[in-house]
């Protein structure tokens, strides 16, 4: 596997190394001991997935306080344009964000630490995501920030009239007014 650190120090991007033959692939999409010389010690406890269409973007979300998520994503099927945005109101990189194309063919990971708002935008037909996290999904601790917050200013690299929104992903927080982490 190879581990590349981003420009936000702590966002990491992971490539396994892919196996193929005319039976089709092999890859170990997670080890615990190469993660953890790389990355450090994630004790993660639930996998989750889900399945979206074109034009969908999901986020950009987080869990505040005890709450907080690591996660480890990739798409399954797809592409997807994945974003996260940095929350930790002491970092130098606080308010900036990282965006990669994760795909099916490509096989990249994204590694988002704790302290981060994460998103992603249906770029193919179909997707099918998945995430690793280290800690529980608490309602109450649940917030979104702003897809389009303007001091973020994240490219999605499409109209808005071509998105295909949640509720509550339409009225996320602006960066100003968003629960932050220390």
């Amino acid at each position: 596997m190879k581990f590349t650190e981003q420009e936000i120090k702590g966002v990491w991007i992971i490539e396994p190394k892919v196996f193929t033959d005319e039976r089709g692939y092999f890859m170990e999409s997670y080890k615990k001991d190469i993660f953890e010389e790389h990355i450090g010690r994630v004790n993660f406890i639930q996998d989750n997935e889900s399945r979206s269409t074109k034009g969908v973007l999901r986020g950009l979300h987080y869990q505040t306080g005890s709450y907080s998520q690591a996660k480890l994503v990739r798409a399954l099927k797809g592409r997807v344009l994945d974003v996260v945005v940095d929350l930790r109101k002491s970092s130098p990189s606080f308010g900036k964000h990282v965006t990669v194309e994760l795909t099916e063919d490509n096989k990249k990971q994204l590694f988002v630490p704790r302290g981060f708002a994460h998103g992603f935008l249906v770029l193919s037909d179909e997707a099918i995501f998945s995430y690793k996290v280290d800690n529980v999904y608490s309602r109450e601790h649940e917030a979104t920030l702003l897809w389009n917050d303007p001091s973020v200013g994240v490219d999605w690299g499409v109209k808005e009239s071509d998105l295909i929104l949640s509720a509550k992903d339409k009225i996320g927080q602006i960066l100003s007014e968003a629960v932050l982490f220390g």
